[in-house]
């Protein structure tokens, strides 16, 4: 049986610089996951990682084990960049991640990506189990439904294409040179946001030269890709460079863009791939996340209706999830009840079964029928009960379950746990662990 409750911590775009999100993060997130799972207490272990984010999420027994194994999360942030939640701030805050409602570009598309594969390294690293599954679960579930129910994400969806419009301001780009360097998802957007503009020539730049060619092929502008090393000599032609890569150390430094001359710069990488030294090159204009504020705040106007209604649709989920783990927190009483139910009417059926047996030999339908007899009378002493500890978890009403363990659970004693509320979900075995299907199906005609 699996108990726990969530603890999580995030440095965002909300409250942090980009120094300080590249500061939190670990090396990856399956480093993160797999670090805090070695931390006294820690059972689960989720991780999410981005350009405008660190986060970091821990299912333990108890608030004070949670909070002890994020404490050191982000030794280098201030404190007022560093979001602490708890158990339900947690699940609406993923929901929301998932939504886009805290990204950068408010209901953005690729966030569900990253958030999707973080889910997968977190399951693949042993950091996901009967707590955060259904909250991760939920939370992808909301993300999808937010975009296909509602217009969060038209417009700019995107850093990349968010990247794109800053240089579509600040600069001409009919007939312009783009230098994209990195080919990944990121710097796929912005070659893609840079295909429906007037660029006359895209250049792909990429350390596995392969992947930069097939993105280059994939647009309809000229188009090539290129090496790293041949960054210098692009830039010297490129009147746009935009940068998305994960390398962990700066590609782009003064002595790359020394001979570059009038050059607009945008950095969307998290490590930075530009050092901030280059913006002291005449001729060449830097900008990085941050800069894309003034587009992401008018994103953010056009959207706010959709928004809206995407939170009242976390609202909604958000109780689905909670009522889940209140119905798991009965079940595990109820489960309780009818083990200790069943061990006492096996220990009285053989009893009476050896009684009866002592008076003459039974048949096997004399048998039957006191058996029959056994189970209808568990069966009808425990419905009510059932049907009033379930009513108990949906009021939160732990004082009932708690007495009924102790009541029914012989095993059950010693020190007890804290109760679980919707700050400490205890989940329990499905619906008919241990319950009789008939007590089941009476239960749900009423």
């Amino acid at each position: 049986m699996t108990t726990g409750v969530i603890n999580g911590v995030t440095v965002s775009h909300q409250r942090a610089t980009v120094d300080e999100i590249e500061s939190a993060g670990a090396a990856d997130e399956e480093t993160a996951v797999r670090d805090l799972l070695t931390r006294e207490g820690v059972d689960e272990a989720f991780a999410l990682q981005t350009c405008n984010r660190a986060e970091a999420y821990v299912v333990t027994e108890s608030v004070a084990d949670g909070r002890a194994a994020l404490a050191d999360f982000a030794p280098e942030v201030r404190d007022g960049a560093v979001h602490e939640m708890d158990h339900e701030a947690s699940l609406r805050h993923l929901m929301c991640v998932a939504a886009g409602l805290e990204s950068l570009v408010l209901g953005e598309d690729q966030i569900i990506g990253q958030f999707r594969r973080a889910f997968e390294t977190a399951r693949g690293a042993g950091g996901v189990g009967g707590v955060l599954d259904p909250a991760l679960t939920k939370a992808l579930h909301v993300g999808e439904r937010a975009r296909t129910e509602t217009g969060i994400n038209e417009g700019v969806v995107s850093l990349g294409s968010a990247a794109v419009e800053l240089a579509d301001q600040e600069c001409d780009l009919a007939d312009a040179t783009a230098l994209v360097v990195g080919a990944g998802e990121m710097g796929r957007i912005a070659a893609q946001a840079f295909d429906d503009t007037g660029v006359s020539t895209l250049v792909v730049a990429n350390r596995t030269v392969p992947h930069a060619t097939h993105l280059a092929d994939e647009v309809e502008t000229t188009a090539r890709g290129v090496p790293l090393d041949v960054i210098p000599a692009a830039a010297e032609r490129a009147d746009v460079l935009v940068t998305a890569t994960n390398s962990p150390d700066p590609i782009v430094d003064r002595t790359t863009l020394a001979d570059a001359g009038r050059t607009l710069v945008i950095d969307l990488a998290q490590p930075r791939d530009v050092d901030p030294r280059v913006a002291d090159l005449d001729g060449v204009d830097t900008y990085d996340i941050d800069s894309l504020e003034a587009i992401t705040d008018r994103t953010r106007a056009q959207r706010r209706d959709a928004a809206d209604a995407v939170e009242r649709m976390i609202d909604e989920e958000l109780d689905r999830l909670l009522d889940s783990f209140k119905r798991r927190q009965a079940d595990t009483a109820i489960s309780a009840m009818y083990e200790s139910a069943e061990m006492v009417k096996e220990r009285e059926l053989r009893t009476a079964i050896s009684r009866l047996e002592s008076q003459g030999e039974l048949t096997d339908e004399q048998r039957e029928t006191v058996a029959s007899l056994a189970d209808a009378l568990v069966g009808q002493l425990l419905a009510a009960p059932t049907k009033s500890l379930r009513d108990a978890a949906a009021e939160d009403d732990w004082t009932t379950i708690q007495t009924a363990l102790g009541l029914f659970d012989p095993e059950f004693g010693g020190e007890k746990s804290a109760p679980p509320t919707a700050e400490r979900p205890r989940e329990a075995p499905d619906d008919a662990d241990g319950i009789p299907q008939h007590v089941l199906d009476k239960l749900g005609d009423e």
